[in-house]
Parts: C-alpha cells; sequence; structure tokens
C-alpha cells in the first residue's frame, strides 16, 4: 500500500515536471501566423506592411510559388524614407552586376546585404524563401515580395503564398502554422500598384449579342473598373463581370435602359480567369455599336474619358505557331477521292500561365510522351490549342506524339500520324490536270483565345514522299478565320500543295497505241483493193476496243466526261468511219462507179489525218487549254 501510494506520488511530481519544461515552449511556438496569396506580374513590386513591432519579437517569413515561374525572393525594409529611389538604384546595380560581375552570386549577396535589413532566396525547400528577423527597433516594416528571375532580367510571373510569423519558428517548417488574427496587410501606396486603361469597340449582331472579354489575372489590392457607351440615341448593353466560375462580382446597367453601363470591383484577394460580358437581351437591339473603356487602379475610366495607356488588360489571343510536314503519301485513291498520308504536325505557343519553376520537378524542361499526354491535358486543364483535321476521313492513327513545356511557359507540340484527307479532283484535263492536295486544321477554341499563324521553316513535303503518278510541287501555307460550327470564328490553317501527273505512263501506254492505231486506219487508204481495207479498218475497230477495254481500270468513273474520255471516244468514231468509209467506196465500185470511188479516194487520203486533228485540237481547246 505505502509502495503505491509512493509511485503515485512520484508520478504526478514527472508530469508536473513534464508540464513545467514543455508549456513555455509550446507557447513559445504558438505565436502569431497569417497566411496571404498573391500574384507577381513583372515589373511591379509586391509589398506588404507590419505594423508596431518591438525589439525583442522574432519576425519568421515563408514564401513559396504556387503557379507560375516564379522564383521567391524576401526583402525586409523600414518603412519610410526614399522608399521607390532606392528600389530603383538597386534594381539598375543588379543590371550593372550581371553585365560586368565576374562573380555574379557573391556580388549580389554583397548587394542585398547592404539594401535589406534581412533577406532571403532559396532557404526553404526546393526555390522558396525562408527568413527569421530578429527587431531591434519599434516600428514598422515592409515586406518586399520579388522573384530572382526578375532581379537578373528575366520575366517572371506567378501565383505565391506567404506565411508570416511572429515569434511562431513553426513558420520556417514550409510555411506551418495556425492562421490567427491578422499581421500584415497589402501596402498599396508602397506597391505602386499598376495602373492601365485600355479601349475596345464591336458591334452585337444578329445571332452574336453578347461579348466577352477575358482579362488579365487581378494582384489583391487591384481595383477593375469598366465603363461602356452605345451609339447615340440606344441604350447601353448590360456589364457584368464574372469569375471563373462564371459568378457575378459586379454589374452595371442590367435594365438596358441607360446610356451608360459602368462598374467597379476591388479585388481584394486578387484572382484570375476574369471574363469582362457586354451584351443585350432584346433581340431588336442587334447591329448596335458600342466602345468599352478598361481601366486597372485607375477611376477616371468610369467618366469615359480616360487615355489608353499602360499594358493590355483584355487578354489578347495567344499566338500559335502551325506547321505540317507530309512525309510519304501511302495511297491515292481517285475513285473514291481521298489519299492515305504520313505527316508530322507542330505547334508552338508560349502561355504565362502554363509557367512553372524548376524546383517543382528538378527540370528546365517537362516533356509529355503519348504515354503521359492526359497529364499534360490535366496540367493544362482547357488552356491548350486542340484541334482537327477538317478534311479527315476515318481514323487518325498517331505514330508518335510529345509535348515540351519550358519554364516561361513556351509549349512546343509534336505529333506524327497516319490517315486519309479527302480531296476534292478535278478530272475534266485527265490526263493533263492538275490537282491540289491540302491538308486543314480548324482550332476547337474561339480565336479570341488561340491564333494560328506559321511556323517558318518547318512546312513542306519531304524528299522521299514516294508518290509516283503525281508530281508533288508548290506548297503553300494558308491561314484565315472560318466559323465554326457553333458559330464562333475560329483559325483555319491549310497545308496545300499542287500535283500534276507524271505524263511518261499516259504517253507510253495511251497516246502512242492510239497514235499507232490511227496511224494503220490511215495507211490503209493507199490500199487499192477496197475489200481489204475493209477488213484491215474492221479488225482496227476491234483492236481499239480491245484497247479501250484494257483502260478502263484506269478510268475515274465519273458523272462528266473528260479530256481523255473525248479523245477516246473521237479515235472510236473517226474509225467506225473509216470502215463506213471503205465500204461505200466498195460499193460505188461495184456499181461501176470505180473513177468516182478513185476520186473520192484520192481527196480522202490527205482530208483524213487534217480532219482527225482538227477534231482532237477541239478536244484540247475544250477540255485542257
Amino acid at each position: 500500500m505505502r509502495a503505491r501510494r509512493l509511485f503515485l506520488q512520484l508520478f504526478i511530481i514527472v508530469l508536473l515536471l513534464a508540464v513545467w519544461v514543455v508549456a513555455p515552449a509550446a507557447a513559445q511556438e504558438d505565436g502569431r501566423v497569417q497566411t496571404v496569396e498573391g500574384r507577381f506580374r513583372p515589373g511591379e513590386l509586391n509589398l506588404y506592411l507590419v505594423q508596431d513591432l518591438q525589439p525583442g519579437e522574432t519576425l519568421y517569413l515563408y514564401l513559396t510559388a504556387t503557379s507560375g515561374n516564379f522564383d521567391p525572393f524576401l526583402g525586409v525594409l523600414p518603412v519610410g524614407g526614399d522608399f521607390e529611389p532606392k528600389i530603383a538604384a538597386y534594381q539598375n546595380e543588379i543590371a550593372h552586376l550581371v553585365q560586368s560581375s565576374t562573380d555574379l552570386a557573391l556580388s549580389i549577396e554583397a548587394l542585398n546585404d547592404r539594401t535589406f535589413l534581412a533577406w532571403d532566396d532559396d532557404s526553404g525547400v526546393g526555390y522558396d524563401a525562408a527568413l527569421a528577423f530578429s527587431v531591434t527597433s519599434p516600428g514598422d516594416y515592409n515586406i518586399l515580395i520579388s522573384s530572382t528571375y526578375t532581379a537578373l532580367g528575366r520575366e517572371a510571373s506567378g501565383g505565391y503564398r506567404l506565411t508570416v510569423g511572429i515569434d511562431a519558428p513553426q513558420v520556417l517548417s514550409e510555411g506551418i502554422g495556425q492562421p490567427s488574427e491578422p499581421i500584415i496587410t497589402f501596402d498599396r501606396q508602397a506597391s505602386a500598384l499598376q495602373q492601365s486603361v485600355q479601349e475596345v469597340t464591336g458591334t452585337l449582331a444578329p445571332g452574336n449579342l453578347t461579348h466577352e472579354y477575358p482579362l488579365v489575372d487581378l494582384k489583391p489590392g487591384d481595383t477593375l473598373y469598366a465603363f461602356l457607351e452605345s451609339e447615340p440615341g440606344m441604350s447601353a448593353p448590360a456589364l457584368i463581370l464574372r469569375d471563373a466560375g462564371n459568378k457575378p462580382l459586379a454589374a452595371g446597367n442590367l435594365a438596358q435602359n441607360l446610356d451608360t453601363a459602368s462598374l467597379t470591383y476591388t479585388a481584394a484577394e486578387g484572382g484570375s480567369r476574369y471574363v469582362l460580358e457586354a451584351g443585350y437581351t432584346d433581340l431588336a437591339a442587334a447591329g448596335v455599336d458600342y466602345r468599352l473603356l478598361v481601366g486597372l487602379n485607375d477611376p477616371g475610366v468610369l467618366a469615359g474619358t480616360a487615355v489608353p495607356s499602360g499594358e493590355p488588360l483584355i487578354r489578347s489571343a495567344i499566338p500559335v505557331q502551325v506547321g505540317v510536314q507530309l512525309e510519304q503519301i501511302v495511297d491515292i485513291d481517285q475513285q473514291n477521292e481521298f489519299f492515305t498520308a504520313v505527316a508530322s504536325l507542330r505547334m508552338v505557343w508560349q502561355d504565362p500561365g502554363l509557367a512553372f519553376s524548376p524546383d517543382t520537378c528538378d527540370c528546365r524542361t517537362k516533356l509529355f510522351t503519348e504515354n503521359t499526354f492526359t497529364q499534360f491535358l490535366t496540367e493544362v486543364g482547357d488552356r491548350w490549342p486542340d484541334f482537327t483535321f477538317v478534311n479527315q476521313q476515318g481514323n487518325r492513327w498517331t505514330q508518335d506524339r510529345q509535348v515540351v513545356l519550358s519554364t516561361n511557359g513556351q509549349v512546343t507540340y509534336y505529333e506524327r500520324f497516319t490517315t486519309n484527307f479527302q480531296v476534292d479532283f478535278d478530272f475534266r484535263s485527265y490526263p493533263f490536270d492538275n490537282q491540289t492536295f491540302h491538308i486543314t486544321v480548324d482550332g476547337l477554341y474561339p480565336d479570341e483565345f488561340f491564333t494560328f499563324v506559321e511556323l517558318p521553316e518547318f512546312s513542306g513535303i519531304g524528299p522521299e514522299h514516294g508518290e509516283d503518278e503525281f508530281i508533288l510541287t508548290d506548297d503553300q501555307v494558308t491561314i484565315t478565320p472560318v466559323a465554326s460550327n457553333l458559330g464562333y470564328e475560329v483559325s483555319r490553317f491549310i497545308f496545300s500543295f499542287d500535283a500534276p501527273r507524271h505524263l511518261n505512263y499516259y504517253i507510253l501506254q495511251i497516246f502512242i497505241p492510239i497514235i499507232l492505231i490511227m496511224f494503220i486506219s490511215w495507211v490503209i487508204f493507199f490500199l487499192k483493193d477496197y475489200t481489204r481495207r475493209i477488213e484491215a479498218a474492221a479488225a482496227n475497230v476491234l483492236l481499239f476496243i480491245a484497247f479501250g477495254f484494257s483502260l478502263t481500270d484506269n478510268y475515274p468513273r465519273l458523272g462528266y466526261l473528260t479530256f481523255l474520255d473525248a479523245l477516246m471516244a473521237v479515235t472510236f468514231v473517226v474509225n467506225a468511219a473509216v470502215v463506213v468509209y471503205n465500204v461505200y467506196l466498195k460499193t460505188l465500185e461495184s456499181n461501176g462507179q470505180a473513177d468516182r470511188a478513185e476520186r473520192i479516194d484520192h481527196v480522202g487520203d490527205f482530208l483524213y489525218p487534217i480532219l482527225y486533228l482538227a477534231l482532237v485540237a477541239g478536244c484540247v481547246l475544250l477540255f485542257v487549254a
């Protein structure tokens, strides 16, 4: 009993000691913690204000990139003084060091030590920035958010997450900490938020009474202003701002009964994929012209008098370089009007929204193959210029598909495939016809998102194309906007090439036999025995019929005549006429009119080739010329 009581007393003492030792440490790690998210745009300063820090406190900061190729950099500066000139001098010194320093890393470190009270670049996980700043003087401080790429003169952008803690060292463990009351605020004045104004005009036409304008990403504290007016005497369309989930955030003139429409929206936390919509619900308003002003952090837009300036706010279409290379023609089916081709498609475009930081994969590029193409689609979401081959027939068999994504958001898409392409053959001049083959690529997204341009020095015909019947030449690229099946305009890329036929086969297999048949038909004119002439002419007709049947499989089955059809028909009629002609002469001879038959025959000897050549020339004029 005494032993049990002694053990219980010892247990209570140990428990009290543990609480006495651990509680202060836990209290020390509690501290105050706040997490904010934002976006970094090239050419801007992102500054946060932390107020009323006291000596003995420690400020913990952890900055990580959440999107783009943003390479986190942190700096702590005192509030007050000539801040902007100091930052400008810092940036100029960086540019000078990049050009002249023999040891750039050490030079930049020394410059950072002179400029900031505390700073960090890569002390966190990967490229994350993390620092602890011990406060020695009471007052307010600025936290500068920047990118290492920007400091070195390279374009960088993207989202970030900043975790701030006061006396909370757990923040340095990848930004871990339980949020508490606010510690920092976004310093709008010191950050010198970008001011921009953009003006666009449009027409709300029948069947398209709404225009949507995708906007650039907004930073925390950005205020968006929009002003819209229509032509005199007409009420303005409604103006609606929607977020990525299509939720209305702000609107103006929803009743569509005012001369102008305007709206204001402040993005307290920033955001992306905003869409500004201008439109009517009344069909009678079709054909109305309007003018739209969109401004960032410039309230003068609301008066409709702001002057366009700064960077564009409406996200412009991304140019997509497209090229097609014909590698091999496997088959040309002239009767069914298609050709089977092995070809390569390459597309190159740059989308800052696809940029990434190298530390996310320990790589400068990401490679996606046929087996991982689905992963690429997952990463980019709906932001890639998906396409279709307009004149494709049947399935497309892809032998190779690769995508290379660079840190700056540049994407190179390559596909090698085999498929059938429709061709609208025109055989009227056959076999002197010149066919045009084409491969047509249409974008699936409206051209306000992606527009096609030609990829330099890629499109063409491979030297080993394997086509023996046609001469492939004069390839060219045409790019034009067209209306899609859903009513909106898309970009169309057309790779086309002309193809006259090799004539050696037709000369040897068709034209020379026809000439010989007609020559034989003419030679028999010089026989004086009309009976023998009739027999030879009849045999020549039978020979021509057999020759015609031998060519049947090579003829395209058409609903109209070709040059070769006309030539064969003329040749057959002339040969048949020779038989009739000789029968007539034999009849005259049998009726005692031999002299008359001889006079007619003398004229026919020279008239026959002239008549035949005249008929052939007529065929040429009608079908070939």
